[in-house]
């Protein structure tokens, strides 16, 4: 193994680089790259599902509009559980890809020497690996039929919290985090910065998918940090219930109707754009 001087910054621009390396031969070029590139398509089901329900909530239809409510939806249609055996699988491989990518730094990206774009980087695949390796807990239930609706499970975790100050301060706090991480994704949907992501040439079409898509997910994500603040100041924790809850209030609302099924429209959209990044997703 080579070694580093932690005091030469050539150096540590080498044994990053080194890191970066092995990131990319972890899964570039390989069957695990295919099936962690499928993690974008499971995704993008979950949120047509999700689009799909929060439309049919507007008109009048039942139904629970998150991750959970989604697999619910496909378990019960032919070939939903084969289906969802499949998502353990691929949600699971984007999963593992994210840490490595978090662990040992991305291959791909043309700023990686820049130290704070590095640490922002990993935390952010960090991130990403929670939320696919949660998509592939959720499915894993379903597909063992002893899933658990998301929002129920959101709720009950609140009211724990609530019951003691240091709860209530933690739940304020992850809920600006979540307003904050909405507020990212509307700035990276309006600022098209999503475009680094992909390689080779985009067009006008994808553009127009990830603008709509990551706004549209962007203040679904902030609706629901709102809630969880909302829940605390009120003292009522069922008001917390995840993207079901900020998508049913929404509809409450005056206009609510029409504001659905826009959010609706819009989280389908970003489904649909996580098909073009299934293809074109930088790894």
């Amino acid at each position: 193994m080579p070694h580093t001087n932690p005091d030469d910054p050539h150096s540590a621009s080498t044994g990053y680089n080194n890191s970066s390396s092995t990131a990319g031969q972890v899964a570039q070029n390989s069957i695990f790259e295919r099936i962690a590139r499928a993690g974008f398509v499971g995704s993008g089901i979950v949120h047509l599902i999700i689009g799909y329900i929060a439309i049919r909530l507007a008109l009048g239809g039942g139904g629970t509009a998150d991750q959970s409510g989604a697999m619910t939806e496909l378990a019960n249609k032919p070939g939903g559980g084969l289906a969802l055996w499949i998502g353990v699988v691929v949600f699971a491989a984007m999963g593992l890809w994210r840490v490595a990518e978090a662990l040992l730094g991305s291959s791909s990206r043309p700023d990686a020497n820049k130290k704070l774009s590095r640490i922002f980087d990993r935390i952010k695949a960090f991130s990403l690996a929670g939320v696919y390796f949660a998509f592939a807990f959720t499915a894993w239930g379903f597909a063992r039929g002893i899933g658990k609706s998301s929002s129920s499970q959101s709720t009950g975790i609140t009211a724990r919290l609530m019951q003691s100050g240091a709860g209530s301060v933690a739940l304020v706090a992850g809920a600006l985090v979540i307003v904050a991480i909405g507020g990212y994704h509307v700035y990276k949907g309006a600022s098209q910065n999503f475009l680094d992501d992909l390689e080779g040439p985009t067009s006008d079409l994808v553009r127009r998918l990830g603008t709509v898509g990551y706004i549209a997910k962007g203040l679904a994500i902030a609706a629901m940090g709102v809630l969880v603040i909302v829940a605390v100041i009120q003292s009522a924790p069922d008001k917390s219930s995840g993207l079901d809850g900020a998508l049913k209030t929404l509809g409450a609302q005056p206009y609510g109707v029409a504001l659905l099924v826009a959010a609706g429209l819009g989280i389908i959209t970003y489904g649909l754009y996580s098909f073009a990044m299934a293809r074109s997703a930088k790894m």
